[in-house]
């Protein structure tokens, strides 16, 4: 069975045009603005998201003042139907993150943009 690519979050930068940041896009960033060189900058950024990823597995909530929280929630298992044939299913238990933005972000994120040049 082939899996689904998964659709890459949009960004609105600047000229309100969609723009995607990608991993390449954050070690591109690393790269020019930090001089650290392309294979170091990709290491930096596989160790930063492998520790929130091990940290969030381990059931550990993630913490990054001025941006938001990851936290890990545990839902109990619930009736639910299928919509498709409308038939009742049992949703089984599981855990999900979620994410809460600082009142940092949300307010750079409410700021208004500066004009087009």
């Amino acid at each position: 069975m082939a899996r689904k690519k998964k659709r890459p979050v949009a960004l609105v930068i600047g000229d309100m045009s969609p723009v995607t940041l990608t991993k390449a896009d954050l070690i591109e960033t690393l790269f020019e603005q930090i001089g650290l060189n392309k294979r170091e900058s990709a290491d930096v950024v596989d160790a930063f998201f492998g520790t929130i990823s091990r940290a969030l597995a381990s059931g550990d909530d993630v913490k990054l003042p001025g941006f938001g929280n990851f936290e890990v929630k545990h839902k109990t298992a619930r009736p639910g139907r299928n919509p498709r044939t409308g038939e009742e299913v049992m949703i089984p238990a599981r855990r999900v993150v979620t994410f809460r933005a600082s009142q940092i972000l949300k307010d750079k994120i409410q700021a208004p943009s500066p004009p087009p040049a």
